[in-house]
């Protein structure tokens, strides 16, 4: 399937959107990513839309979204996430211009930006961690 919709795929956990255009820094070990969570219902149209705008450069390098795959660390089983990452999570104006990007995506309720290390480290809010964003606007 070319363009896999978030809904339907249950053979895989996460779909992947690159950039095609421009370029962007490589990961640094304060790599992280907004989250975004996104209903079942509401998930294959707002991927699509950030989807398209990581391809063509206006977001940071990448971004994924869940699938209907169960997922353990998941909160809700109706309620996907998508991952739109930033190279550096110290480095806040490209933070803050993606947030900026988002919103003119339709992103206008408060999202959370994680650390890609506090991932890393098994820190989610289901496993009882609290305050883990970095920024949350």
């Amino acid at each position: 399937m070319n363009n896999p919709k978030p809904s339907q795929v249950i053979d895989k956990y996460w779909i992947f959107a690159f950039r095609k255009k421009g370029t962007y820094p490589e990961d640094t070990p304060n790599s992280g990513k907004w989250l975004i969570f996104v209903d079942r219902k509401e998930v294959d149209e707002t991927w699509e839309k950030i989807k398209k705008a990581v391809e063509e450069g206006k977001l940071g390098g990448s971004a994924k979204v869940s699938t209907a795959k169960p997922n353990p660390n998941a909160t809700d089983p109706n309620t996907h996430v998508i991952c739109v990452y930033t190279y550096d999570w110290t480095d806040r104006e490209d933070v803050k211009r993606i947030r900026e990007e988002l919103r003119k995506l339709g992103i206008t309720k408060k999202i959370p930006y994680k650390a890609d290390e506090d991932t890393l480290k098994g820190r989610y809010s289901k496993t009882g961690h609290k305050r883990i964003s970095k920024y949350y606007e």
